[in-house]
């Protein structure tokens, strides 16, 4: 879900080509499906890299239970950017450009997870100490850096995309099935379908302490100001004050929580 932000103020966009570049070269005819697999999945060239990746998930990505959760403690840090201590990676959690992956102490990443760095020139994803990720949710980058402070707490079924920067908080609280859309689609050209006029992104910060409600959606370019509540169902586009409490499609500052 994108907000197109019509009647919003905001600034005009313009296209940033970094952000569909991926997408061209994973059809590009002149790649061998090796080296679009490896753009698409490993992040960087030689064998070395794609021999270990493979080997590691083969052995350990779906094995159950405790001996599942033992091999992928022990494995894992050896094909990721950087791995704190006791951290728990559930089972089937899809990792790609693990070398842009950075993980703090006492994390978990639940069953299911997409943990995605893609990107050509992006720093990727950083997730800090004591975080949980919960199940099915997908951190997903597109030549964009999400990171996710410390003590946050992310809920099933989540999705965090970013084609520029998104940071999430410390002490979040992220209920299931919310939604932070960091890009937006291009739709001024009305002979080309939107599908094809790029994307534009400017980022989104969730500051520190803040709740999100169930199915909330926040769209590029917002900002959720610190001790705010999102209540359920809410979409934010724009800026929401800190210690505010605000609800609605969209948002909308129903009261201070300071009285």
């Amino acid at each position: 879900m994108t907000s197109p932000g019509e009647g919003s103020g905001r600034a005009p966009r313009e296209h940033d080509p970094k952000i569909t570049v991926i997408q061209r070269e994973l059809f590009d005819e002149g790649k061998s499906k090796a080296d679009k697999y490896r753009d698409l999945v490993i992040g960087r060239g030689g064998l070395g890299p794609l021999v270990s990746y493979e080997l590691i998930m083969l052995c350990c990505s779906w094995v159950p239970g405790a001996l599942g959760l033992f091999l992928r403690s022990k494995l894992y840090p050896l094909i990721l950017g950087a791995v704190g201590r006791n951290v728990v990676f559930g089972a089937n959690v899809t990792i790609r450009h693990p070398h842009k992956i950075s993980i703090g102490d006492n994390v978990v990443i639940d069953d299911n997870c997409c943990l995605d760095a893609k990107g050509t020139d992006n720093r990727g994803i950083v997730i800090g100490t004591g975080v949980f990720v919960g199940r099915n949710t997908i951190l997903s980058c597109k030549n964009g850096d999400i990171i996710v402070d410390d003590h946050a707490n992310l809920g099933f079924n989540c999705e965090i995309f970013s084609a520029s920067r998104v940071r999430v908080g410390k002490n979040i609280l992220m209920a299931a099935y919310t939604y932070l859309v960091g890009g937006d689609h291009l739709y001024d050209r009305v002979d080309i379908p939107v599908l094809q006029q790029g994307r534009t992104a400017r980022g989104i910060d969730v500051d520190d302490n803040v709740w999100l409600g169930t199915h909330v959606v926040v769209t590029d370019g917002s900002r959720v100001g610190r001790d705010a509540i999102i209540g359920a169902g809410a979409v934010v586009v724009g800026e929401i004050p800190e210690f505010a409490i605000a609800a609605g499609i969209p948002a909308k500052v129903m009261r201070d929580r300071r009285g």
